[in-house]
């Protein structure tokens, strides 16, 4: 007997079962079991069809099999198998809202912790100290998108936190708003990089959203800007 004669042999006797089960019981569950085994033993026999032609790889990235399973003493129940999700909320990109303490016109001095804004045609280079204890550390926004400033008209990701999240953001940037330069604004840490300059608050930020643009003060591009919403989004 070779694979595709046992297989219909095997979807055969289920299909069998099932019909046998079925007549005991009343409702639209065994209706929906009657269904899956008919369109299981049509699998079955397309396959031996196609194995017969020499098209039995084809079949390999067509069927979906769908297993049924029913309980000795509850209602039958139908478990299709499913695409493997990908753990979005374990590797979704994680990011860092910290609040500045000082700013020096410069790169930084290496190894001593701060983040360099790079130097542009129209401003030096700038040096950032953050404190990351008071700051909300590897954070998980609950949603990103890229857009166009409408603004300055460049790419930016417009990232909305979770509603825990959104009442630590609403606290934190409140007390940033009373204090001089530089310490009233917060830097957004990205895979261990500043990604643009740092936010100056003026008040509470109580909507839970903030704007990311491109590392080191560099205006992203549009594809970037898309490839780092799809890092940051658990969704997507």
């Amino acid at each position: 007997m070779n694979d595709s004669t046992g297989y219909l042999l095997h979807e055969t006797l289920l299909h069998d079962t099932l019909h046998t089960h079925v007549r005991e019981r009343d409702g639209d569950a065994g209706a929906h079991l009657v269904g899956l085994a008919d369109g299981a033993l049509r699998v079955a026999r397309r396959r031996q069809r196609l194995a017969r032609t020499g098209a039995g790889i084809a079949l390999a990235a067509a069927v979906a099999t769908a297993w049924v399973a029913v309980a000795d003493d509850g209602p039958p129940r139908a478990h299709l198998m499913q695409p493997a999700d990908r753990g979005d909320a374990a590797k979704a990109t994680t990011v860092s809202l910290l609040p500045v303490t000082s700013a020096t016109e410069g790169p930084c001095a290496q190894g001593d912790g701060g983040y360099t804004v790079k130097a542009t045609a129209t401003q030096r280079a700038m040096c950032f100290h953050t404190d990351s204890a008071k700051g909300m550390r590897d954070i998980r926004v609950a949603s990103a998108k890229a857009e166009k400033s409408t603004v300055a008209g460049g790419w930016q990701v417009e990232a909305t936190l979770s509603p825990a999240d959104r009442t630590r953001f609403a606290t934190l940037t409140g007390s940033l708003a009373s204090s001089p330069m530089p310490r009233n604004q917060f830097a957004i840490v990205i895979d261990g990089k500043l990604w643009g300059y740092p936010a100056t608050v003026a008040g509470s930020i109580t909507g839970g959203r903030f704007e990311v643009h491109g590392p080191y003060g560099e205006d992203p591009t549009g594809a970037k800007a898309h490839d780092l919403a799809e890092r940051l989004d658990p969704g997507k």
